[in-house]
């Protein structure tokens, strides 16, 4: 936690995400001057502003319970869950198309994760995985791959990337050969890698960050 909060702000700030994470929406002021102990709802505003200075919250004063928890702050808060969004399915073998260019939404479902397991909570989402081209890697059919949503990635990491051309997604650790092809590597020694020619043709949606196993 930053050394420059009190402790009056860093108790608010684990209050606001306590009380969102069981409610699924902010507290009033006057909930929070409770919970700190506090009865003036300028003095609740007072160390809220500072905690928006630091870019710990930001607030909507137009609005009624108009604060939100930035990832700045998700990430400080140590022990504290957050919601990852589930956006769909993933294959681990021959890609598979998917619908545009996005990810087949699988509703409102999420997994829960703690923050100090995570760090920084921001442009994280997560897939599930279908096939077993990834097993050398840990990565089962049923798996979920926590992604951090990115364009760029190294060689060697493993990442979920879309195939313009033909209009599919795979995942796959990535590699940018000398001549100029990219290599989308499987993780199973009985698979084959995909070439692709021209590597404008592909396109990273991200990196995986973390695998959650699934247990039968």
């Amino acid at each position: 936690m930053d050394e420059h909060l009190s402790e009056r702000q860093q108790n608010i700030l684990e209050f606001l995400a306590e009380y969102v994470e069981e409610n699924g929406y902010p507290p009033s002021i006057r909930e929070i001057g409770v919970a700190a102990d506090i009865s003036s709802t300028s003095v609740v505003s007072y160390n809220l502003e500072r905690l928006q200075e630091r870019g710990y919250v930001s607030r909507e004063r137009e609005v009624s319970r108009g604060l939100k928890l930035t990832s700045m702050a998700q990430a400080a808060i140590p022990g504290a869950v957050v919601q990852v969004p589930l956006l769909g399915r993933i294959v681990a073998g021959a890609p598979i198309p998917v619908p545009a260019s996005d990810f087949p939404l699988m509703g409102d479902e999420t997994i829960e994760l703690t923050r100090d397991i995570l760090g920084d909570p921001a442009g994280l989402y997560a897939l599930e995985v279908e096939g077993n081209s990834m097993i050398d890697a840990l990565v089962h059919d049923g798996d979920v791959v926590v992604m951090r949503h990115q364009q760029r990635v190294e060689n060697g990491e493993m990442a979920a990337v879309w195939l313009r051309e033909l209009g599919e997604m795979t995942l796959k650790r990535f590699y940018q050969e000398t001549d100029g092809r990219v290599r989308l590597q499987p993780a199973n020694p009985t698979m084959q890698p995909i070439y692709v020619d021209d590597p404008h043709m592909v396109e990273v949606q991200g990196k995986v960050v973390m695998v959650v196993r699934q247990l039968q």
